[in-house]
């Protein structure tokens, strides 16, 4: 009887427990209570399930145990796979039909939480003229995070739609819909004056600012001026880019004037950083896998001075089980079926480390110092701390008699770690986000070493390399740069190749824009390797559906002579050669993901993707 006394009582809601606007937005702190909800939309696409898929172009490939992944779907021409009624198992971090903005990983769909975000943040920017209790810091604080986040979340659909409609205010409910699909480039300069706008309202940090202090020392994930700036370039040099050029004008080439608007945000960021105004940094080399793992440091999340935009991790306790798992041959190391690996044609971007690239892993190159008989001998530093090839030590401790030779990568044609349906398929695996003592006899997974795997959606590195194809393709030139700062496009290169121990870009790459573009390219797909941009970089580069970036290869040899256990990298191999695993048969509709039949079905100026 008491239970429904209470029930009733609670039940029994009077007008004045319900918040009226004027309160919701009147201060700091009331709309900002508003406002984090805007961060709870952001999913963390590197722990979004049990194992996890985010890598879709040339550059990794999964084990043959389960193909529910969205990475598989894609490798067979599927690119409906995005969509939650074609995930029955509804591990996709793209769409899902259980979506909330609580602290469940599970939860998290960058769809249907994105048009969330959309209207909130509209709804928010509507009502600004509510907060009277407030001083003008605090006033630029909640708009530039809401005009952020209205950016932010158009452009992670347009990278992958294409040109839509821009929301940029609240959509009535009894209104008809009638909004067409904008170009690419004009939904782009959409989103970059909601990028600028930001930039100019937020600080570069929250701890530096009155009302940052009431959270001194928990800002990191706060939107700021880096963030803003650090997403204007990119959008527009997406927006620039082939692809997005093509499907809004019709020319297949960059477009240098969007070009050179993505240097200047770029330059503007990287000289806040550079003069220290800016607490962003390039990690020291030793301390690379900061930006995407901790471990024995009670779940601090991971990023280090590098990251500049991350969501916030829905729960520590899980990547240690889930992802760090995902990368390790079954059941020699570790237990689970599913694994992602890296494919040789991708490691093959891996050079030397005089900074001279492989021209073919299969034969000799007196120039760079490449020997197919010693293929892991003297290069770049990135690959050792990548990639485990044939006889890395990858048990540190102790290891049962029985299989004491599962201590080193057995990696060669016919080892065991080559099983192809719980192992390796391509003659490597990846520990770019894992400690190397992640298995079953080390644990480095276990729980008491508070293992947390979080990758950022935006790092200082990945801004070198677009400032770099930026100021190249803007002003036409491998030394091209914006006016304003003093490093040229081949500086910001060498500026990775430095902090690595990798030689700077050799001249014969420097003498026309096309030759210097080649290696772009590589020191994005080696600094960027595997953080899931390469998909969407061979979409906008108009390569994803031409060899031969279509090709999977595993790399297949044999061991010769004394293994060497002590350095690796010494061991001769004999017959060594590219096998094709996989051939992907994409067309032109492949450049773009098809949308939501249901959608595209709501009113007539809403179109589908050509070819879907």
């Amino acid at each position: 009887m008491m239970l429904t006394v209470s029930c009733e009582n609670y039940l029994d809601v009077t007008d004045e427990s319900v918040i009226a606007p004027e309160e919701a937005f009147k201060n700091f702190t009331n709309f900002q209570g508003y406002t984090e909800e805007l961060y709870h939309c952001i999913p963390d696409f590197s722990n979004a399930y049990w194992t996890n898929s985010w890598n879709w172009g040339d550059d990794e490939i999964q084990s043959t145990a389960r193909d529910f992944h969205f990475g598989v779907k894609i490798d067979n021409g599927n690119f409906w796979g995005w969509q939650s009624q074609h995930d029955g198992w509804q591990a996709g971090w793209m769409d899902r039909n259980n979506t909330s903005t609580n602290d469940d990983r599970f939860t998290k769909s960058m769809w249907r939480l994105g048009w969330y975000g959309i209207r909130k943040a509209n709804m928010g920017l509507e009502n600004l003229d509510k907060m009277t209790d407030a001083t003008e810091e605090e006033k630029n604080l909640i708009k530039g995070q809401l005009l952020f986040f209205r950016g932010w979340f158009h452009f992670q659909f347009m990278q992958y739609f294409g040109g839509l409609p821009y929301i940029d205010y609240v959509l009535p409910s009894d209104e008809k819909l009638t909004l067409p699909r904008l170009s690419y480039q004009q939904c782009a300069e959409k989103a970059a004056q909601d990028f600028r706008a930001a930039a100019d309202l937020l600080p570069v940090n929250w701890d530096n600012t009155t009302a940052g202090k009431r959270t001194l020392g928990k800002n990191d994930l706060r939107i700021n001026k880096i963030m803003a700036l650090g997403y204007l370039g990119k959008n527009y040099l997406w927006a620039g880019s082939p692809l997005m050029n093509l499907e809004s004008t019709g020319n297949r080439s960059y477009n240098p004037e969007l070009c050179k608007k993505a240097t200047a945000a770029f330059a503007e960021l990287l000289k806040l950083t550079e003069s220290g105004e800016a607490p962003h940094k390039l990690v020291p080399f030793k301390d690379y896998y900061k930006n995407f793992y901790t471990t024995g440091q009670n779940w601090q999340i991971p990023g280090s001075t590098e990251a500049i935009f991350r969501g916030p991790y829905y729960g520590a306790n899980g990547s240690n089980w889930g992802t760090s798992k995902q990368y390790q041959p079954s059941p020699i190391l570790t237990d689970g079926d599913v694994k992602f690996l890296p494919t040789a044609n991708y490691v093959n971007y891996y050079g030397m480390a005089n900074g001279l690239p492989i021209t073919d892993i299969t034969k000799a190159d007196p120039e760079s110092g490449y020997d197919p008989e010693y293929p892991w001998r003297n290069r770049d530093p990135r690959f050792y701390n990548d990639i485990v090839y044939d006889g890395v030590k990858v048990v540190m401790g102790s290891i049962p008699d029985a299989v004491k030779d599962d201590r080193y990568a057995n990696l060669f044609t016919g080892g065991n770690y080559r099983n192809v349906s719980t192992g390796s398929r391509t003659g490597y695996l990846l520990y770019k986000f894992i400690p190397i003592t992640a298995n079953k006899y080390d644990n480095g997974y276990d729980y008491g070493n508070s293992l947390n795997i979080h990758l950022p959606w935006m790092r200082l590195g990945d801004v070198y390399t677009m400032y770099a194809e930026a100021a190249a393709q803007g002003y036409s030139s491998p030394v091209g740069k914006d006016p304003g700062y003093s490093k040229t496009a081949v500086d910001a290169i060498n500026v990775l190749r430095d902090r690595a121990g990798v030689g700077h870009v050799a001249d014969k790459f420097l003498g026309s824009l096309d030759l210097f573009m080649s290696e772009v390219r590589r020191e994005r797909a080696v600094e960027l390797a595997f953080e899931g941009h390469r998909f969407n970089d061979l979409r906008r580069w108009l390569l994803l559906i031409e060899s031969p970036y279509t090709l999977k290869t595993s790399l297949e040899f044999n061991r010769t002579g004394v293994f060497n256990t002590t350095d690796p990298k010494q061991n001769r191999v004999v017959n060594l050669r590219e096998q094709v695993i996989l051939e992907r048969k994409f067309s032109s509709k492949h450049y773009w993901l098809p949308l939501k039949t249901a959608d595209v079905s709501m009113y007539l100026e809403f179109s589908q993707n050509p070819g879907w």
